[in-house]
Formats: structure tokens, sequence, C-alpha cells
């Protein structure tokens, strides 16, 4: 088992209710296994994180990523836009 932290900004902090959380994960889990476990847990995620881009350790990065002890996650939801 490993030890990961996530991360929550704008809309996925206001859904989750706190601005970090602490994991305990297997070890070979991937950033795809962490997204379906939040959507369980909070499926009101699911939308936003459909389309959000995912981040280890300041690192843009692909689901199928593998995580080690110690990750930071962060999931970047799109952005709204504005008038120029």
């Amino acid at each position: 088992m490993i030890n990961i932290r996530i991360r929550y900004f704008a809309s996925l902090r206001d859904i989750v209710g706190t601005s970090e959380e602490l994991l305990t994960v297997e070890e070979q889990t991937q950033v795809a296994d962490v997204r379906a476990l939040l959507v369980r847990r909070y499926p009101q995620l699911q939308p936003v994180l459909e389309r959000s881009v995912n981040a280890v350790n300041h690192r843009y990065v692909k689901v199928e990523t593998e995580l080690h002890a110690g990750d930071e996650i962060v999931f970047i939801p799109p952005t709204g836009g504005g008038r120029a």
C-alpha cells in the first residue's frame, strides 16, 4: 500500500468540501483508478472529472500513469471563459 495526496481546486473543491485529501491505495494504482474511486465516493464529480486534465507532481500526465508513494495528484477542471 502507498499513500498519495489529492489536491482539489475550484468546482472540485466545492463538491468534495475540502482542498486536499490523503488516500492509501495499492501499489501499481493508476490515475484512472483514483478517478474511478473518487467518482464512486463523490458521484457529483463525474461530469467535472470527465473534462479535467490530470497532473502528478506538477506535471500533466495520462490516466495510465502509475502512482508512487508520496505522489500529489491534481485534477484541473476546465475554466470558464469570459469576454475579451
